[in-house]
């Protein structure tokens, strides 16, 4: 296992991008369905992010739907030069907020456009195809969805590929057919089945992006989390936000919030070393 220092920047689809980015997820409304709660605290949330420093976003037009990309342009277009925005295609959202797959070639194509007109953009920096799989990725070709949205960046819609929800094998298939400058999975310091692809895709500069970096809709909850953050006098969030940017060079996390003080504790993050002797402790929960 490899460390690292968490104010580094990761050389990221040709943008030298911070390594705690932002994810836009939770500034749709309960659910990740619907307008916010309070759109001015959501707007006020993106410019306070980008004002502070952060050069790397996800999102995806099936939040809300529509919901944050609208928002994303409304508080920050026309785009900083080094902002790089990261969406995603595989999936749409039923009239009751049921999350439905869209893995044909029409639907990927029709994503990508939805995705550019609701960011008003030209072309989009980094597009991830989501596989399947509620509760986690299932095995199962990717060819198909990797050769219909492989000929989009010829049309000029899309810049790089990604994969999310993806097995080890899957990844190594997708990395076959096209250049793949990420991989998105559920990864925290609780969930660790990915340890070794972190490692492997390390070395080859690809970078992992983990979604759900603090639990996901069940925050995380344990008692050794705890008791190092009370220690240290930081968060159990902000702990285990350090542990993700130490784990290793290649992890860009992307902790989502709709509240500017949250943001603020997210990003101050960034600047939390952890002792060796807390990242011990860490290592243990998912062990």
């Amino acid at each position: 296992m490899t460390h690292a220092t968490a104010n580094e920047t990761f050389d990221f689809a040709g943008h030298a991008v911070q390594r705690l980015g932002y994810g836009a997820m939770q500034l749709a409304g309960k659910g990740v369905f619907g307008p916010p709660e309070d759109k001015e605290e959501a707007v006020a949330v993106l410019k306070e992010a980008i004002g502070s420093g952060v050069n790397h976003i996800d999102t995806s037009n099936f939040y809300g739907p529509h919901i944050t990309n609208q928002l994303i342009k409304e508080a920050l277009h026309p785009y900083p030069a080094d902002l790089l925005i990261v969406t995603k295609v595989g999936a749409k959202r039923g009239k009751d907020g049921s999350w439905l797959p869209a893995h044909s070639p029409a639907e990927l194509t029709q994503g990508v456009h939805d995705n550019l007109r609701n960011l008003g953009l030209d072309a989009l920096d980094v597009v991830n195809v989501r596989m399947p799989g509620i509760h986690g990725p299932i095995e199962g070709s990717m060819e198909p969805q990797i050769t219909a949205i492989a000929e989009l960046p010829q049309q000029g819609l899309i810049k790089h590929i990604g994969v999310s929800n993806v097995t080890p094998t899957q990844v190594a298939e997708a990395r076959k057919l096209v250049p793949i400058v990420c991989v998105q999975n559920h990864y925290n310091v609780a969930h660790r089945d990915d340890d070794a692809l972190i490692d492997e895709l390390g070395r080859t500069g690809i970078a992992y992006v983990p979604y759900f970096p603090l639990g996901g809709f069940a925050p995380l909850q344990s008692d050794t989390l705890s008791k190092v953050a009370s220690h240290l006098a930081i968060t159990p969030m902000q702990t285990a936000l350090a542990w993700l940017l130490q784990r290793a060079p290649n992890l860009l996390a992307i902790p989502g919030t709709s509240s500017r003080i949250h943001l603020r504790e997210n990003l101050a993050s960034a600047r939390i070393a952890l002792p060796q002797s807390a990242l011990d402790a860490l290592n243990q929960i998912g062990a």
